[in-house]
């Protein structure tokens, strides 16, 4: 996957260069201080605009949090295509996992789950989720063909499990997420999946059963 990168197209016209330099400076604010420490006076002084300006487009600091990485965000997580809905599953965490172990990715992630007030924004933070676990769900869809996951398996779900673990260790419990974990996971699900009599010590023991490819 690519590094979360900020930068994004730039248009015509003062009011978009203005947004575009706010966003800009928000999103370096962000990089530099973090979400606790995010400042919109700081943002204001590297946009090289007043602060008032910001308050009035944005009204709040975590409408422009989210506002800003919605407008920027850079970073593609691939659909792998290994073969198998395991391994593909697999490959997918990896991307996860690796995205979020990254300083940047971990500050977005943290940035992105901030409450906004702004139904635009918050409208906008569903469609960019929604839009990826629609490009994800060929994963599932490809293993119903393949005849690995029942015809009502669902994909939305299988995705929700796979990355929720991950994103729970860097949103909450502050947790390390080792280079089993993924792996792990993804055995649990299909354990579940193919109906599989497999007690979750013995997964966690073992780092689970396989699923036939």
């Amino acid at each position: 996957m690519t590094e979360p990168s900020h930068r994004s197209r730039r248009t015509g016209g003062r009011s978009a260069r203005v947004r575009q330099a706010v966003v800009d400076a928000a999103v370096t604010v962000l990089l530099e201080r973090g979400p606790d420490h995010f400042s919109v006076a700081e943002v204001a002084t590297k946009a090289g605009v007043h602060e008032t300006s910001i308050y009035r487009r944005w009204r709040t600091r975590e409408n422009l949090i989210v506002d800003a990485l919605l407008a920027t965000s850079g970073a593609v997580i691939p659909v792998p295509d290994t073969g198998s809905v395991r391994g593909d599953l697999i490959e997918l965490a990896r991307s996860v996992a690796t995205y979020l172990t990254h300083p940047a990715g971990a500050t977005f992630t943290r940035a992105a789950a901030v409450h906004v007030d702004d139904e635009t924004i918050a409208a906008a933070r569903r469609k960019f989720w929604e839009s990826r676990l629609q490009l994800a769900a060929v994963i599932i869809e490809r293993g119903i063909q393949r005849r690995e996951l029942p015809r009502a398996t669902d994909a939305r779900l299988v995705l929700e499990t796979v990355i929720a673990p991950l994103h729970m260790r860097v949103l909450l419990t502050h947790e390390p997420i080792d280079d089993t974990l993924p792996e792990r996971i993804v055995d649990l699900i299909c354990a579940g999946l193919s109906g599989t009599d497999t007690s979750i010590s013995a997964l966690s023991a073992t780092g689970g059963p396989r699923v036939d490819d």
